[in-house]
């Protein structure tokens, strides 16, 4: 078997996500209810043992990962979503999950910020963990399997060669059987991929080591993730040893801080020069200083950009193609940490026409809606995010524009 690796493996989203692990295979228990209500009973169950076999790997094969199971807790900053979370809290347990509700006192004696209404701490089905360290591990680990891996070799295309595919690379090819394409947010020649991705950038800040005092005004004990209920949301989790790092004579652990402005650039590009944006970068720092002004005055040691493959139900979706030698997962739309497994095994379930409960599932066989042709896609997504903008300017209620996405099952969040 090989990999090529168009750059060096966790040079992207593998390496540059949030280090947020879950169990949801369909980007949240409310959107895949509103999508394979039937099959949902399934698909949880299943992202469950999903999570459940990445830890017996990464125990078996002793990655060091930093991998913890702290739940999430998603935050209401306004009355109307702290209604709405707790509208799902039931919900949340009829499908296995443990989903507890916090009120104002509560969460903020978990992570003290003063904007904080209260918040709902999913226990269940929500890790985290160091993505590059994972990456890296999991490479080790491929190559000791026998896979053949080559970085800085990018796909220029492929086609078809005798009973299998010719890939070709800017200094060779590689001849295959069957082909499996994880090409995230970057272009592929596959026009059904093409027509339903589209690479939407995401920014994240890192603070400076904190001290032993910082750490005691925010709390954050039990090292939960955070995201809160806006549609322009943010995320946020302690990384690099958290609160126990640090010490009375020593600063220790960092915040990671990032989502809110999923920008898309016209045309679709994704480059390195997108990477770094100084007014999205200087956005999060002024929210983030709103979140938790006991921390005023600490720099941002780290700043990164990176495209996510969004498409219009977000979440994954399979294919293959050239007479089912090529295949596809793609569409994660930043939950690909925990279902990227998940979607890899499907998507060679699907070359190898196995038929099993999961191949035969309208999951697995439908397809996102097309996003439009250009101009006409850019004008749609800038529009579609200054309603977004609009409706949590106006407490989360939702207007015309962005109530007929929704019944048309489409969407776009940051």
């Amino acid at each position: 078997m090989v990999l090529i690796e168009r750059e060096s493996l966790a040079i992207g989203a593998s390496g540059r996500n949030g280090g947020f692990m879950s169990s949801s295979l369909v980007h949240g228990l409310g959107n895949g209810l509103s999508r394979f209500p039937d099959e949902m009973p399934l698909l949880e169950k299943l992202g469950f043992r999903n999570l459940d076999e990445i830890e017996k790997v990464i125990e078996a094969q002793a990655i060091d990962c930093d991998l913890r199971k702290p739940g999430v807790i998603e935050v209401a900053v306004t009355d109307a979503q702290m209604v709405e979370l707790e509208e799902g809290v039931e919900e949340f347990a009829r499908y296995g999950h443990e989903a507890v509700m916090l009120d104002a006192g509560q969460i903020r004696a978990e992570v003290n910020s003063p904007i904080y209404r209260g918040g709902m701490w999913q226990k269940s089905g929500e890790w985290t963990v160091d993505p590059v360290r994972l990456c890296d591990g999991l490479a080790d680990y491929a190559s000791r399997l026998g896979v053949r891996i080559y970085e800085l070799t990018p796909m220029k295309g492929f086609e078809k060669s005798g009973a299998g595919v010719r890939v070709r690379t800017p200094t060779g090819s590689i001849q295959a059987a069957r082909v499996l394409l994880a090409t995230s947010a970057f272009k592929v020649p596959v026009g059904q991929i093409r027509r339903r991705v589209i690479p939407v950038y995401d920014y994240v800040l890192v603070t400076e080591p904190l001290t032993r005092s910082q750490w005691d005004s925010l709390g954050w004990r039990n090292y939960q993730g955070l995201s809160d209920s806006s549609n322009q949301f943010h995320y946020y989790r302690p990384i690099d040893g958290g609160p126990d790092a640090a010490t009375d004579e020593k600063p220790g652990g960092r915040l990671l801080w990032g989502g809110y402005d999923a920008i898309y650039n016209y045309g679709g590009r994704v480059d390195e020069e997108a990477y770094q944006r100084d007014s999205s970068f200087a956005g999060l720092a002024q929210r983030f200083f709103t979140a938790f002004p006991q921390l005023e005055g600490v720099s941002f040691s780290h700043r990164w950009g990176g495209a996510i493959d969004t498409c219009s139900r977000f979440f994954a979706f399979y294919g293959t193609t050239m007479e089912g030698r090529v295949g596809w997962a793609v569409g994660h739309t930043g939950l690909g940490v925990g279902a990227s497994r998940f979607s890899a095994n499907l998507g060679l379930d699907l070359l190898e026409g196995i038929d099993n409960e999961v191949t035969r599932l309208e999951y697995t066989s439908s397809k996102p809606m097309p996003f439009p042709p250009e101009p006409v896609r850019w004008g749609v997504v800038q529009f579609t995010r200054n309603r977004l903008a609009a409706a949590d300017r106006n407490d989360g209620r939702l207007g015309l524009w962005l109530r007929t996405l929704d019944r048309l099952g489409l969407g776009f969040d940051s």
